[in-house]
């Protein structure tokens, strides 16, 4: 099947477009070297033999009036498809363009690595628009929204958000973002090993919360297949963003994401609470001692009478140790409520977190990679539907 198909007579962008197809992305390009589109999905179809992909690319060299023609007819007909526009187009046009239901404009200068970044994320926009219908009910058509919570720092939460989000991402590439909501002092950066070029701040600007293509260009790729959304470099910044835009970046992005993973900071700060509103799932993350217990007890408690619990819960142990002197028992009488993820205590786990690969994403054979994808596996939508009358089950470590 050909899942791109580029639209141009212009060779050279045509090999362009390939390699960077060859070099990491599934599916093949066919191109119809022409400057006069087809009228419409049917007259496309048949050179096609009647396959329909998934990406088409109006190439250099075809005219800007025909390419919002062309644009205009399929955002009617056929609104599920990602056009893409490569051309040089004036800044004032881009509006046109994106009324005429082109999804993402690149630059004909633009070389291999930057067409296969912008064909990953038109991949995902499709991908976004054709999602199960166990989602769509689930959520109202929106993506999961999936909260890494806890009241007291030192557990292990970017750990366990970073390796949702990667084990969410084999289930579906391209489909899942993570966002650092420790404004001040977050790690999913150093956690994902990356180096960001834009961050949260970009992303609650006033052009990217009108427009989501524009809030899309603000997210970092990840090897794995994921996008990400990291915290500022400078905590100053933080004092910058309020709660009101995370609630907006929020809604944003889980129109367009399968999953949408936020590792928060310690404690309840307003940033927090906004963010609890939004989510579809909360993962709440303890250690296995005393004052970590205890504090996740206090934080429930809170909660509750807030009245902003999610229904979906997911209470995790996380490093947990049978030499402690606790046992899963002890932890749920304290907490008040069942355990449903045990992680064990691993050196595997501490070494992947110190090198900025998380474990899920080499797979290793681990007792701690187990439980983290029975964790990642709550949030798959055919575990869901047959597991929703036992989503809290006994544990033991």
């Amino acid at each position: 099947m050909s899942r791109f198909v580029l639209l141009s007579p212009n060779v050279e962008f045509d090999q362009k477009l390939r390699a960077a197809v060859a070099n990491g992305l599934r599916g093949s390009v066919q191109t119809i070297a022409s400057d006069i589109l087809p009228a419409g999905p049917q007259e496309l179809f048949a050179l096609l033999n009647q396959e329909q992909p998934e990406v088409l690319i109006i190439g250099p060299d075809v005219p800007y009036e025909e390419a919002l023609r062309f644009a205009k007819v399929f955002d009617v007909q056929l609104p599920g498809l990602s056009l893409v526009l490569v051309s040089d187009v004036d800044p004032g046009h881009l509006l046109n363009a994106m009324r005429a239901g082109i999804r993402d404009i690149l630059s004909p200068q633009a070389d291999a690595a930057e067409i296969r970044v912008l064909l990953e994320r038109a991949c995902q926009s499709f991908a976004t628009r054709h999602r199960g219908p166990e989602t769509q009910t689930e959520n109202g058509g929106k993506g999961l929204v999936i909260g890494v919570f806890s009241p007291k720092g030192g557990v292990g939460k970017t750990t366990l958000a970073t390796n949702i989000a990667i084990g969410l991402g084999q289930i579906a590439p391209m489909s899942v973002v993570i966002v650092d909501l420790d404004l001040q002092f977050g790690d999913v950066a150093s956690g994902l090993y990356l180096n960001p070029e834009h961050t949260v701040t970009d992303a609650v600007s006033p052009a990217a919360s009108q427009d989501s293509l524009v809030l899309k260009a603000f997210l970092t790729v990840h090897p794995a297949g994921i996008y990400a959304l990291c915290a500022p470099p400078n905590p100053v910044d933080a004092d910058h963003i309020t709660p009101e835009q995370i609630t907006r970046l929020l809604d944003q992005l889980a129109q367009e994401f399968q999953y949408v993973v936020l590792d928060t900071a310690p404690g309840m700060p307003e940033i927090g609470l906004a963010a609890m509103e939004q989510c579809t799932d909360v993962v709440w993350v303890s250690a296995m001692d005393i004052p970590s217990l205890r504090g996740l007890r206090s934080g429930l408690e809170v909660l509750r009478q807030l009245e902003i619990m999610p229904e979906s819960r997911h209470v995790v142990l996380n490093m947990a140790d049978a030499k402690s002197g606790l046992d899963v028992r002890d932890v749920e009488s304290t907490i008040g409520a069942p355990v449903d993820v045990s992680v064990p205590r691993s050196r595997a786990v501490a070494l992947s977190t110190n090198r900025g690969i998380p474990v899920l994403q080499e797979s290793k054979k681990d007792p701690a990679v187990k439980s983290l994808r029975q964790l990642v596996e709550r949030f798959n939508p055919s575990w869901r539907a047959q597991a929703q009358r036992k989503l809290h089950r006994r544990v033991v470590i």
